[in-house]
């Protein structure tokens, strides 16, 4: 090939033109992925190839069903090219799963390619299935294509050579997946020596293992080191070849790897391992005697599937940092933070110690304003503060986006100690940046759960903090932790309702205090349980919010209200208006005035018969923000409500800036009035000022007469409460506006 070839396979069109046909026997090969343009590259750089004079016939499949099954009608098939992320990202790995074990195709060889180096199989699997190679696309080139799929067919083409004839070969296979189990390459040699001798049926004597990756021609026994040794030369690990004491085995482990062949005599063998990149080992066997024919076949077998393995295990190495530390920061990840306190207990007299978690306070917000870039190194900023301000004894670890965690004694990770670590300003782009955290601890003595306990308990104290404002602190404790289990279990009853239709409306009217005849009714919530027993939306509706779940029963309950809007004005009540509460989430959340929209029209409801209340706490998502998706909302013809005005955020510059058209004002300031108490002045305040202000109010809560007289003395415009009706069904509420006098159609 020339040099030319090593370019990176590009992705183009095969040219026109016809090709020479193909040799009488030749290779098949399967290429499995989801992007044709790898099926046209990959054709387009094997074109014309031949491996061991026979050319290669190419069979393509785009996923992993497909590839199954392909092989069912393809029993020849000597290399599968085989994309981990297909249809799912475990396509690939599954598909590896069914041709081994539901297809029995153990000769097949199968080369892992990825375009996403992050999608890499798990070590374990690697270490279960017999996966020969893996390849990211990006460094596949012309020449290590052909490199990888000469050794793959050449092993395949061995074993099918060696399956009938000898029994041993299932063993070579076997070992090779044993062999995969190491960490790193001297236990992977240790394993060789092990595995030689179960082949051949010697004693695991004599035996030696030495590894170089320099040139051929500077290699020296010198300059070759002992990686792993059996019988008496054990004790000769990680010191040179040169000091075993043995002219013999000295000169055929040099020669071995100098001319890159195995040297076989009557009384020994020297086995030659090579990998990709120039990396290599050599094993000597002591023999007790001449090698038959077809131990020698073996041996060759051996060596080829070893020598793929051998670069699987510096993969199985790649794959387990990539596992457990941070490719951003080069910190531990949350895996290897796991593993740590996972294995503390083990180290025995290990003191107390805590956890913490430490969220970097508007972080996001950091990273709109001056991007991601800006973003990454303030973490680098961070990250090397901590490792440099903390002893060796504590671990640092970053377990999300802008989430650290901090492992050691307890009077080391504590509030006070790590807390000044942020006293200062950091430096980016030469501009002193101060930072404020957030952090959660979790302590742990002797007797503690899992890693993966611990750090959820350090989650919820951090919550905590968060929950209380910036730069805060929390501690887990006992009560938390149930008070946090009560809300998992609370929402796992919630979505367990939901689904089993315990959840309904009631629908409370709402009276004009001029007339009083009802000019609309409010739908509530209700949670019936089986039982007979109700869960007051007090209790419910927070843990909604929280989990977003009130997105779903939100859009629930306005489809519901409005279908009971629909049977109302049938009812011959056209004039009602329907209130619906939408929690700050659900107006948050995007596309929430498309489906405003797609609920009007699947209802058939004029927009201006539909009422969306919301609360004061809106104003958190900025005035202008809320201002402008009210105003959106408000230009479809449906009404905005204030509900529980006084009690939340409460600025009157909100009140002239939002679109609004009513307030109600809050049941707590109703059952106040002619009390003489504190805040009993506050509804004769707001009525005014929602009639400065062009918008009408509404009195929520009135359960008494004097109460009543005492808002329409005052100007307030419409009220509900238990003095006019209970929420109710739909039914009873067509009966109760049909006995209302002057109101019945």
């Amino acid at each position: 090939m020339s040099p030319q070839d090593d370019d990176l396979l590009a992705f183009i069109d095969e040219p026109e033109g016809g090709s020479s046909p193909p040799p009488r026997r030749m290779w098949t090969v399967l290429i499995v992925d989801d992007d044709e343009d790898v099926h046209e590259s990959t054709r387009f750089a094997l074109r014309g190839l031949e491996i061991e004079q026979r050319g290669l016939r190419l069979l393509h499949a785009h996923s992993g069903n497909e590839c199954i099954e392909v092989l069912r009608t393809e029993h020849d098939v000597a290399v599968v090219l085989l994309d981990v992320v297909m249809e799912s990202s475990t396509a690939g790995l599954l598909t590896v799963d069914r041709i081994r074990n539901e297809l029995g195709r153990g000769k097949t060889r199968i080369i892992l390619r990825t375009g996403q180096p992050g999608q890499a199989p798990e070590i374990d699997t690697i270490r279960r299935y017999d996966i020969n190679d893996y390849k990211t696309k990006s460094e596949l080139t012309r020449n290590k294509l052909y490199t990888a799929l000469t050794t793959a067919v050449r092993s395949y083409a061995q074993l099918c050579a060696l399956d009938e004839s000898r029994r041993g070969l299932e063993q070579v296979v076997v070992s090779s997946h044993h062999l995969m189990a190491h960490d790193g390459l001297q236990g992977f040699a240790s394993g060789v020596i092990t595995q030689i001798a179960s082949l051949l049926g010697i004693p695991c004597e004599g035996l030696v293992c030495a590894s170089t990756s320099a040139p051929s021609a500077a290699i020296t026994p010198e300059r070759l080191r002992i990686i792993a040794a059996a019988g008496c030369f054990s004790g000769l690990v990680q010191r040179p070849v040169s000091e075993i004491g043995n002219p013999t085995i000295i000169d055929s482990l040099t020669r071995c790897l100098r001319e890159q062949r195995n040297l076989l005599t009557e009384r020994s063998l020297t086995l030659c391992f090579r990998g990709h990149d120039e990396a290599r080992f050599a094993a000597f066997v002591d023999s007790p005697g001449p090698l038959g024919e077809v131990d020698r076949h073996l041996l060759e077998v051996f060596c080829t599937n070893i020598s793929l393995c051998a670069d699987n295990v510096e993969l199985v190495s790649r794959l387990r940092s990539l596992a457990f530390t941070d490719t951003l920061l080069g910190l531990p990840n949350r895996s290897a933070l796991i593993e740590r306190i996972d294995l503390r207990p083990r180290e025995g007299g290990a003191p107390p110690f805590n956890l913490a978690l430490i969220d970097i306070d508007r972080f996001a917000e950091t990273n709109d304003m001056f991007g991601h870039d800006y973003g990454d190194r303030l973490l680098a900023a961070i990250a090397s503060r901590l490792r440099t301000a903390l002893p060796r004894s504590c671990m640092v670890a970053r377990i999300s986006g802008d989430i650290f965690a901090v492992l050691g004694e307890e009077q080391i990770v504590s509030p006070d100690g790590l807390v000044a670590l942020f006293a200062d300003p950091f430096v980016i782009d030469g501009i002193e940046r101060l930072v404020s955290v957030c952090m959660g601890f979790a302590h742990c003595g002797d007797e503690h759960g899992s890693g993966a306990d611990l750090i959820k308990d350090a989650s919820i104290a951090l919550k905590r903090a968060k929950a209380r404002g910036q730069n805060r602190h929390a501690f887990y404790t006992l009560e938390i932790g149930e008070e946090t289990r009560a809300h998992t279990r609370m929402l796992h009853e919630l979505q367990q309702a939901f689904g089993n239709a315990e959840l309904s409306l009631a629908f409370q009217p709402q009276i004009s205090l001029h007339d009083g005849h009802p000019v609309g009714v409010e739908a509530l919530l209700r949670w019936r349980r089986r039982d007979g027993s109700f869960v007051s939306p007090a209790d419910f509706i927070p843990v909604a919010e929280r989990s977003g779940m009130i997105t779903t029963l939100g859009a629930w309950v306005l489809r519901k209200a409005l279908a009971a809007l629909v049977q109302i004005q049938a009812a011959g009540f056209a004039h009602l208006r329907m209130a619906v509460n939408v929690s700050p989430v659900q107006l948050a959340a995007p596309g929430f005035a498309a489906l405003l929209l797609d609920a009007l029209a699947e209802s058939g409801v004029a927009p201006q018969h539909l009422e969306l209340e919301i609360t004061e706490s809106v104003a958190v998502m900025g005035t202008a923000r809320s201002s402008a998706l009210l105003e959106e909302i408000r230009a479809l013809g449906v009404q905005i409500a204030v509900d529980d005005f006084g009690t939340g955020f409460s600025s009157l510059s909100y009140l002239d800036q939002l679109p609004l058209d009513r307030l109600k004002i809050d049941r707590a300031f109703v059952a106040l009035l002619d009390s003489g108490r504190p805040g009993a002045r506050i509804a004769e305040m707001i009525v005014p000022l929602g009639h400065c202000l062009d918008i009408t109010v509404l009195a929520e809560g009135v359960e008494h007469p004097h109460q009543a007289e005492r808002l329409h003395a005052m100007g307030c415009d419409e009220a509900q409460g238990f003095l006019f009706a209970k929420p109710m069904a739909v039914e009873p509420l067509l009966e109760w506006l049909h006995a209302q006098p002057g109101v019945a159609p």
